[in-house]
């Protein structure tokens, strides 16, 4: 074989093995990529594991990082969805969203407060340090400073918060921040003094949720869904793709709508969107 030939061959031989190829899509292969909110975590992987039973072929990998990750995971392309627990801001709005169901945010205190109702006004002012004692709450038989709990900047649940409770006043820099609603959770079980807030379906018996405004936080008072609800601090739970929904997404989206994953959903003290 003449010199230049084999040259020839072997220069296209490296570059054929060294060069990176796109991947192909995640979704086409049968397989979902979905991160993000670790508030709407363990519904979608509750919700994947029923999927992925009906439909073996289909492999579905849930991963937290919180929902600011989640949006960046989609316009990206990181993800084939981005999970979020807050709304989209103006500069993320070319994502198109699922909801996938809502979520109430719990105000939640110590077993032992007395306290069992709250206005947000109040929470309000106690998140931003204008109060700052139980002595000042309603209801309260004790007198203690308050431990305000909060999460993390990025957080969709802080996002919320701020949102449907905090309007125009921002939480106090003298807050503790806390990076997940278990260490929220766990804080608030042993101090009498703790005030924070969490998912609703990331309640448990080791912590009290308080009524907001006179009205509980129960299912009967979620079920109207965001603004028609009775109890007024409530948000969606969002799947976010970059284009529309196409494939092993939009088979499991479908899913989601079913009556076995409106069940599901309202086993996991969600509301469903009907």
């Amino acid at each position: 074989m003449r010199p230049a030939l084999i040259k020839v061959i072997l220069f296209i031989s490296f570059f054929s093995c060294c060069a990176v190829f796109p991947a192909p899509s995640i979704a086409q292969s049968g397989k979902l990529m979905i991160a993000g909110s670790t508030s709407v975590q363990p519904i979608a992987e509750k919700l994947a594991e029923h999927f992925m039973q009906k439909r073996p072929g289909i492999k579905i990998e849930v991963q937290g990082g919180g929902s600011s990750a989640g949006v960046q995971a989609a316009l990206s392309g990181a993800a084939d969805i981005g999970m979020s627990s807050r709304e989209l801001k103006e500069s993320e709005t070319a994502l198109k969203k699922f909801i996938v169901a809502y979520d109430a945010i719990v105000l939640i205190a110590n077993k032992s407060n007395a306290v069992e109702d709250i206005s947000r006004e109040d929470v309000k002012k106690i998140f931003a340090f204008e109060i700052t004692s139980w002595k000042n709450i309603k209801g309260s038989s004790a007198a203690g400073t308050i431990t305000v709990l909060t999460r993390e900047d990025g957080s969709g649940t802080r996002g919320a918060f701020e949102e449907l409770v905090m309007g125009t006043a921002e939480i106090a820099a003298r807050a503790l921040v806390q990076d997940s609603t278990g260490s929220i959770r766990e804080i608030v079980s042993n101090d009498i003094d703790a005030l924070g807030y969490i998912s609703f379906g990331s309640l448990n018996d080791k912590v009290k949720a308080l009524s907001v405004d006179g009205v509980k936080p129960l299912m009967q008072n979620f079920l109207a869904g965001d603004a028609a609800s009775k109890y007024k601090v409530i948000r969606p739970f969002l799947f976010l793709t970059r284009e529309p929904p196409a494939g092993a997404a939009l088979e499991f989206m479908n899913y989601i709508r079913s009556s076995e994953g409106v069940e599901i959903i309202k086993k996991e003290g969600l509301v469903p969107v009907l």
